[in-house]
Parts: structure tokens; C-alpha cells; sequence
């Protein structure tokens, strides 16, 4: 992978070429072996199933499509962030591709914040996710109090008793939570309202008091709600200093906004790509219906926006690898994406019409699937709320 980008000679308004064979690698990855899977699976599948999806799993790594968002020192690709939005783009353009990219080919990264972790954590939590051995882990942050602001919303407590901790609490929206071995759970440890009062504990799926349920949602993947009663954690596994979870957890949630973005813009793209065939091929009132106006403004309105939302996530990504500071570059991308995806789906079921409300299509599961995504990693009121702090500032 890039090792130095001061030597590319391109930008984000140009893809240097080690990542436009990336992109067409995992395009056809795409076509070739998720999508004629996904059509003999049921419509609202979450994933693909395990025996199969072993076997995908294998052929991504023997192209090294592994293990892509986790650093080299810890045994992964080492993708850059704008390397990480160019297979995440193109990952998604699946049915179940919003939550599954490549229906969960491309495995084998745990959470971020175990790059944080001591060494034995990470030989005995992460490592065995980065070798293939172990599912993917979840991480518990949002509560029934809020999501959007976790330093005042974690009342999720976690007391120090000897050598362990004691949880008490319930976690809410926790992807992932019902497969994963283990997960990262943020409870407080400090003061109610202290960011500095959160702390990061290893939670085993095992472990007594606690329990879990999915919650049903309008899209087709449930999260889970965790709910803790005296459930006793290890001190050893926690990470990091008592109180530091977030600030161990800082860059890589806000890099995780920009590669958030990717997945719905690579999913409204294919959706337009599919209108833009089936509006040429369909006849309406004795000629093509992308002979008419309305259509094609929705069309251009479409290609326009998601021009324009792939190249702030570029933009950000870029910067993100420069080491510059990008909070507000990751909640323009995450925002402008998320919603121009909405919207271009929108337009694609009215110009599919009834076809778009079929489960002929993956067009209504997108559209479920993107409303969910206008709320997650952090509500776009909330991204407009972080841009607008820093301009005022």
C-alpha cells in the first residue's frame, strides 16, 4: 500500500492509480461473487451465511482484500483513510451492502480502539478477528439517554471492586452484539457529565449479568440492546487509564465518519446506475421514459450531488492522511453523503415507480437501510452542529 503520500502526484480530485485498480479489484469482486449469491438468498438477509460466507472470506484474502482498516504493525493491509473509502464506496454496492459490505467478506478488523490496547489485549481479543479466527466484536456506546452526546448520555456505571469491575446499566442501538464474542462496552467511572469520566472495558460474551436482545427496527439489520446487572469485568481488561476511553477512542471515531459516508454514496450510485438502465428500457406514453424532462432532471440532479458528496469525501480522507485536523471535513462528508444517498435513492424508486417498492429490487431495502444510516455515527443535526461550533468559534 502507500507508504508516503507526499510523493503521489495526484490529489483527491484524482485517484492515484494504486487505488483506481484497488476500486476495480473490489468492483468485481462485487459482481462476480456477492451479488449472484445475494440472489439466491432471501431479501432481507443480514449477511451471508456462515458456510458460504467462509468461503468468500478465503478468496478476499488470497487477493488481500483482509484486514484492510487495520494497521500493518498489527498484522492488517494498513489502508490509508481515502484507500479505506474507495473499497467501502464500492463494497456496498450489494443488496445487503449498507451493513454487510461484500455481504462481510472483507473481515478481519476489530475496534478501533484495540490498536489503543495493551499487547496481551490485543493478542487474546483482536488478533484472532485479524487472523480469520474470530467474528467481528461490537462496541457499546449509546444509551435509552442518547448517542449524539455520550459524555453527558453514559449513565451505564462501571465500579471498581478488586480486581474487577462491576457493571451496572443498559446499552442501546449495539451492532453486531448477538454473533461477537466479545465487544468494547464505554461505562462511566468518573462523574455524571465529565467526558473524562469514561472508561473502555473488554466485555466477553459470557460474561454473568449480562444479557441481550435484538431490537426490531424498520431496516434489516437489528442492533442490540446489552443490559448489565452485577455483571463483574477483569480491571485487566480495561483499556487504557481509568477515565481516558474517549479521548483513546478521539481520532478514530472522527475518521470513522468519512468511511461511514462511502457505503451509502457506493449504494445510491449502483441505485442510479440501475435507474439510468431502466428508465432508457422503459416505455411510457409511446417513448422512453428517459425521454422525458422530469426524469431526466432527477437523473442530473442525482449524478450531480453524488459528484459532489464523493469528492468532500475524498477531500476529507485526503486530509485525514495528511494528518491534518478533520473534524469538520469528516462531518461535511458524513452529512452531505449520507443525505445526498437518500435522496438519490429516493428519486430511483419514483423513477422505478411500483417496481420500486418491490422486493424485485434492492431499492426499498436501500431506502430503509439509508434512512437508518442519516442517524448513525452521530445524527446529521448533530454534524451540522460540530461545523457550525468551529466556524463560530
Amino acid at each position: 500500500m502507500i507508504d508516503d503520500l507526499d510523493d503521489l502526484p495526484t490529489g483527491a480530485w484524482e485517484l492515484p492509480e494504486e487505488f483506481v485498480l484497488l476500486r476495480d479489484t473490489v468492483r468485481k469482486f462485487v459482481e462476480t461473487e456477492i451479488r449472484p449469491l445475494e440472489d439466491s438468498l432471501p431479501h432481507d438477509t443480514a449477511g451471508v451465511p456462515g458456510p458460504q460466507l467462509a468461503i468468500l472470506q478465503q478468496r478476499a484474502r488470497d487477493m488481500g482484500l483482509w484486514a484492510l482498516a487495520t494497521p500493518r504493525e498489527y498484522g492488517g493491509a494498513g489502508l490509508s483513510v481515502l484507500g479505506q473509502v474507495v473499497v467501502a464506496e464500492e463494497a456496498a454496492k450489494c443488496r445487503m451492502g449498507a451493513f454487510f459490505p461484500a455481504g462481510g467478506a472483507f473481515g478481519g478488523n476489530p475496534p478501533n480502539v484495540m490498536y489503543r490496547a495493551s499487547a496481551e489485549q490485543f493478542e487474546k481479543y483482536a488478533r484472532p478477528i485479524v487472523e480469520g479466527r474470530m467474528t467481528k466484536a461490537y462496541t457499546a456506546i449509546s444509551e435509552a439517554t442518547g448517542g449524539s452526546d455520550p459524555a453527558g448520555a453514559i449513565r451505564c456505571r462501571a465500579v471498581r471492586d478488586g480486581d474487577d469491575y462491576v457493571l451496572n446499566g443498559t446499552k442501546l442501538w449495539t451492532s453486531h452484539a448477538g454473533t461477537a464474542d466479545w465487544g468494547v462496552v464505554y461505562a462511566r467511572t468518573g462523574d455524571a457529565g465529565e467526558r473524562g469520566g469514561i472508561s473502555c472495558l473488554i466485555v466477553e460474551r459470557d460474561t454473568p449479568g449480562l444479557t441481550m436482545k435484538p431490537i426490531g427496527v424498520m431496516n434489516s439489520f437489528s442492533p442490540y440492546e446489552l443490559h448489565f446487572e452485577n455483571a463483574r469485568v477483569p480491571a485487566a481488561n480495561r483499556i487504557g487509564a481509568e477515565g481516558a476511553g474517549f479521548s483513546l477512542a478521539s481520532d478514530f471515531l472522527v475518521h470513522g465518519r468519512i468511511v461511514y459516508a462511502a457505503g451509502p454514496i457506493g449504494i445510491a450510485q449502483h441505485a442510479l446506475d440501475l435507474a439510468i438502465d431502466w428508465v432508457k428500457q422503459r416505455q411510457v406514453f409511446g417513448t422512453a421514459l428517459a425521454d422525458k424532462q422530469g426524469i431526466q432532471f432527477m437523473v442530473a440532479d442525482s449524478e450531480i450531488e453524488l459528484r459532489a458528496s464523493r469528492l468532500l469525501m475524498y477531500q476529507a480522507a485526503w486530509n485525514a492522511d495528511l494528518g491534518k485536523d478533520v473534524k469538520v471535513d469528516a462531518s461535511v462528508s458524513k452529512v452531505f453523503g449520507t443525505e445526498t444517498a437518500f435522496r438519490v435513492v429516493d428519486r430511483c424508486v419514483q423513477m422505478f415507480g411500483a417496481m420500486g417498492l418491490s422486493q424485485e429490487m434492492p431499492l426499498e431495502r436501500w431506502f430503509r437501510d439509508l434512512r437508518v444510516k442519516l442517524l448513525g455515527e452521530g445524527a446529521s443535526e448533530v454534524q451540522r452542529m460540530v461545523i457550525a461550533r468551529r466556524l463560530l468559534k
